[in-house]
């Protein structure tokens, strides 16, 4: 078996690269393409948001259960799934964006209950052992915040694509086409495809059957209690959750705040630039950095200069497009810290459960991760809808009234500075892993892991 490396790195980037063709396209511009093409109520399409990653997060504890109560194959526990559900994953995904003209209310919200669901319960199929699998192709710590680093880079690569090129094809005239969201569709599925075969054919999965063998017979009374003992893993979900809940929450209500209060959906394409930017600039100096103060200290400071660039915004309601975009930009790059590191925290946490238990669960406490992650988006989901409605928007005007404007500025400037904060006073305060103790982690399981094959 080859050592751990750049293939593997690149492998485990087109993963996150192919996963994000899709779920950044739909947190983007979805409630933009249903209240606009489908003319449904942001309402109810909050509520078809929150209903729908609710029901995913509870198919991502089952998927990631499944997972780890099957034998390995000979290609490994997760590459496998990847490879087997990733066509019906696309084809779902395609269909989410078919418009039928002419139907009526009823058949479009029906309509969009059924392929998003369907969309969402198989994205947990390929993502849940897609996100497992990097506690199983490295055991070293820092060769995992380079995975992490290296899947957000994949994101934001296709983030660049999507929240760069998509206003632009998207919209005619300032107004979404249906013509043109399918044909991105069938686009974006196509390269999703190429992608998720590029990391199977690249990835190599290492823990090796051995340690696996010694392990007891998986009970779930053990593996629950093993949970709740895990406060790292408890108080990283909490801030995971409410961190997800911001970041689909600003995707929603961009596409509102550029399109109606800056009156230039043109304005969404630079804001993708700088989102995708940050991320690179800040990627190159990410491990230095995690070397010299650990991943709790980079990620919480990240975020706080995040949380202050959207208060500033918040105060300053009369600033052109362009000097909005440039405080945005310093509340990117501290956004990027917690994202470059975020997946290694989540290999952290999967540590920590098998020091505590010694069961190496990880589809179920990945899952778990992804739970959260889900209810976020069924939260911000949620909330997004109800508030988008709640201000006053109005798909059939061609105008919106001035304090609608209002509120959708507030919408997108207040409310994340006071979750950013939220995120900030639990990673910093409650999340017990800092640097020392991440350390140490590796060196007491390392020595427990000999003692059992011994």
């Amino acid at each position: 078996m080859r050592k751990f490396g750049m293939r593997d790195k690149w492998g485990y980037l087109f993963g996150d690269f192919g996963n994000d063709f899709f779920f950044l396209f739909v947190a983007s511009y979805l409630m933009v393409y249903y209240t606009d093409i489908y003319h449904l109520n942001p309402l109810a399409v909050g509520g078809l948001f929150a209903i729908a990653r609710l029901w995913d997060a509870f198919a991502d504890i089952a998927w990631g259960r499944f997972i780890d109560t099957r034998k390995p194959s000979k290609n490994g526990k997760f590459r496998p799934w990847i490879f087997r559900m990733s066509f019906p994953l696309v084809i779902s995904g395609v269909l989410m964006f078919v418009h039928i003209p002419g139907m009526s209310h009823g058949f479009y919200l029906a309509y969009a209950y059924v392929s998003y669901i369907l969309w969402g319960t198989l994205y947990s199929t390929v993502n849940i052992p897609y996100g497992s699998m990097a506690s199983v192709m490295t055991a070293d710590p820092v060769e995992r915040t380079a995975l992490s680093s290296w899947r957000t880079v994949g994101s934001q690569l296709a983030g660049l694509i999507i929240n760069v090129l998509g206003p632009v094809i998207l919209f005619v005239d300032n107004e979404a086409s249906a013509n043109r969201f399918l044909l991105v569709a069938i686009i974006f599925g196509i390269l999703a495809i190429a992608c998720y075969m590029a990391c199977y054919n690249l990835t190599i999965e290492r823990v090796t059957l051995a340690e696996k063998e010694n392990q007891p017979k998986v009970k779930t009374s053990e593996t629950l209690r093993g949970i709740f003992k895990n406060k790292p893993l408890l108080w990283f979900l909490v801030a995971s959750l409410t961190f997800m809940v911001t970041v689909m929450f600003i995707g929603a209500v961009n596409v509102y705040l550029f399109k109606d209060y800056f009156k230039n959906t043109g304005g969404l394409s630079i804001v993708g630039f700088v989102q995708s930017g940050a991320v690179l600039v800040v990627a190159p100096f990410i491990l230095k950095l995690v070397k010299k103060y650990g991943k709790k200290e980079v990620a919480s400071i990240g975020v706080l200069i995040a949380a202050i660039a959207y208060g500033v915004l918040y105060i300053l309601p009369n600033l052109s497009m362009m000097a909005f975009i440039g405080i945005l930009a310093i509340a990117n790059l501290g956004f990027s810290a917690l994202n470059l590191v975020i997946w290694a925290f989540v290999t952290d946490v999967i540590d920590y459960h098998e020091y505590l238990t010694g069961l190496r669960e990880d589809g179920t406490i990945y899952s778990i991760y992804s739970m959260a992650r889900k209810i976020g988006q069924a939260v911000a989901g949620g909330i997004g809808g109800a508030a988008i409605a709640a201000v006053g928007y109005n798909s059939e005007l061609k105008a919106q009234t001035a304090d609608t404007l209002s509120g959708i500025h507030m919408l997108g400037t207040l409310i994340p500075a006071i979750l950013l904060a939220i995120v900030f006073a639990v990673i910093a305060f409650l999340y017990p892993l800092n640097k020392k103790r991440t350390a140490q982690l590796a060196t007491d399981l390392a020595e427990k892991r000999e003692k059992k094959t011994v």
